[in-house]
């Protein structure tokens, strides 16, 4: 679920630009007004399947684990059946807002029928503790994980996806529902066979919308984000744009508005000018690009709605699109969407090498605190639990990103080497000392430039296979005035910014982004919202 509701923009909302309070959800008058009970019990639910979910169900192993809650496996104590379970700590709503977000989410899901690809829900509990919703287990794994296991990428691919991406749109649109989050972290594949449906698993941000109705509130992922959501006034239209992100990555393997701030994030948003030169779009048919530039048209207005893009002749032909492998840039591209790139794994593990003694003695015993089993080794349950220990709180899908990044010999857990290498990741260690000792280890023939040869010297020893195409896009990526090498500015940008977007997306906070609209609003950077259309 998200931490964000939307309001229309309505004048019944606005006194003087202000919005009226919101009500506290933990005063004792509040539950009776919202009609959810008695006394000082906050219930969130309007009517849930039950109060004790152990009755039901039997909950299970860990699935994940986000910014309110938990989703553990579920069993139907009846007939041994498998669902995943969200469990939302009531502690963590502190807002009436995240009350809402909840309160609405399953709204939304038992409003929209029944959809081979959108997940089900099952039922929904809440007990004084917790509010569960039990839903559609899909074991597939996320849509890009796929795509980077299959080995190969074409276009017919691509139009099979982004089908039934907009097919969900449409549907949900339909019937009055916005998404405002899609991206390929919330399409999972019901199972791991070849022929699986794609589902849409998580309607946190969701919201009902009538025809006409305009909303203000900034919510989403920012590279999914469309211009007017920004400039604070926007419809369903923004679903259409988000599809066409993400259909742009499908076929060149990055994101078509991307930089290392948050303010240059909102700015190429903005400018909304499309890259169609890089490769692979030259081998990208016509038909597709065309499809792009309408999804992706910054006037809302002009914007293909979910029925136009269906519509268009590159879906309506989905069977026939080519089916010419897009290369290994793509895949190679796709693969460091789940890992950080070798230069700056490369790179910490030359910090750790040359740490003080008191900065070694420190991560030393954070590792023998860690390592409960005493094996010399930490797995990911001991790192989460260490990790929560000492007060790192890391979402579930960054701590495994994390974990897959640093470990380097493949075998799901850490020795002490990469732990280091976490432990400056996390601690930020890389100050300018550190990051100079290691640009120095990469720049051999000391030009002040790390240039392409050198790259791929320093990276030939790592234990995966080094493909020519993954140097390519490594400098690509941080070479940001391309001149075919790396300055130490550019290093160190990587270095303190990461080059990994899709785990920097995870880590804008919304209120940051707020922040920035309107930051962006007063300098001129952005057009102030009218009314309407």
């Amino acid at each position: 679920m998200g931490n964000c509701c939307a309001t229309p923009s309505t004048t019944s909302q606005k006194q003087n630009g202000k919005q009226k309070n919101k009500p506290n959800p933990f005063s004792a008058d509040y539950a009776a007004v919202n009609g959810t009970g008695g006394g000082n019990k906050l219930w969130v639910l309007k009517d849930p399947t039950g109060h004790d979910i152990s009755a039901d169900y039997e909950l299970g192993r860990e699935l994940g684990r986000g910014e309110f809650g938990v989703t553990y496996l579920c069993t139907d104590e009846s007939n041994g059946e498998k669902y995943a379970c969200k469990s939302i700590s009531k502690k963590k709503l502190r807002t009436a807002v995240d009350i809402e977000d909840v309160r609405r989410e399953v709204q939304i899901m038992r409003h929209l029928p029944k959809h081979p690809n959108i997940v089900t829900l099952k039922d929904s509990y809440e007990d004084d503790q917790a509010v569960h919703i039990v839903m559609e287990l899909c074991e597939g794994g996320e849509l890009f994980d796929r795509i980077v296991a299959r080995g190969h990428y074409t276009e017919r691919a691509a139009a099979a996806v982004m089908k039934t991406i907009v097919e969900v749109v449409q549907m949900c649109h339909k019937h009055g529902v916005m998404h405002r989050d899609l991206k390929p972290e919330n399409f999972l594949f019901a199972n791991k066979k070849e022929t699986s449906p794609l589902k849409a698993i998580d309607f946190g941000l969701s919201v009902f919308f009538k025809p006409g109705e305009r909303f203000n509130e900034i919510v989403g992922s920012p590279y999914y984000m469309a211009p007017e959501v920004l400039k604070r006034n926007y419809g369903p239209e923004v679903d259409v744009w988000s599809a066409g992100v993400i259909l742009y990555i499908l076929l060149c393997g990055v994101p078509p508005f991307w930089a290392e701030t948050e303010q240059g994030v909102a700015q190429a948003i903005i400018r909304s000018v499309i890259d169609f030169k890089r490769d692979p779009w030259p081998k990208v048919s016509d038909n597709a690009k065309d499809l792009v530039k309408k999804m992706l048209d910054p006037d809302p207005r002009r914007r293909l709605t979910a029925q136009e893009v269906l519509d268009h002749p590159w879906l309506q032909n989905a069977k026939k699109a080519p089916n010419v492998n897009l290369g290994e840039t793509v895949r190679a591209r796709l693969k460091q969407f789940s890992v950080m790139n070798k230069l700056k794994k490369r790179a910490l593990r030359v910090i750790a090498e040359h740490l003080s003694v008191e900065e070694v003695a420190g991560i030393k015993d954070a590792f023998d605190m860690m390592d409960t089993g005493k094996r010399g080794k930490i797995n990911i349950e001991e790192l989460r639990a260490g990790l929560h220990k000492v007060g790192q709180h890391i979402p579930e899908a960054d701590l495994q990103i994390l974990m897959n990044a640093a470990d380097v010999d493949g075998d799901g857990a850490l020795n002490y080497g990469e732990f280091v290498a976490v432990s400056v990741h996390l601690k930020k260690m890389g100050n300018d000392e550190h990051i100079h000792r290691a640009f120095a280890f990469f720049d051999k023939n000391q030009s002040d430039y790390i240039e392409i040869e050198e790259l791929r010297d320093a990276l030939n020893d790592e234990s995966d296979t080094n493909s020519e195409e993954v140097i390519n896009a490594i400098m690509h990526d941080v070479d940001t005035d391309k001149d075919g090498r790396i300055s130490y500015e550019e290093f160190a940008a990587m270095m303190k910014a990461g080059t990994d977007w899709r785990k920097a997306s995870r880590q804008y906070s919304r209120e940051r982004f707020n922040s920035l609209s309107l930051k962006l609003m007063r300098d001129g950077s952005l057009q102030q919202p009218n009314e309407g259309r």
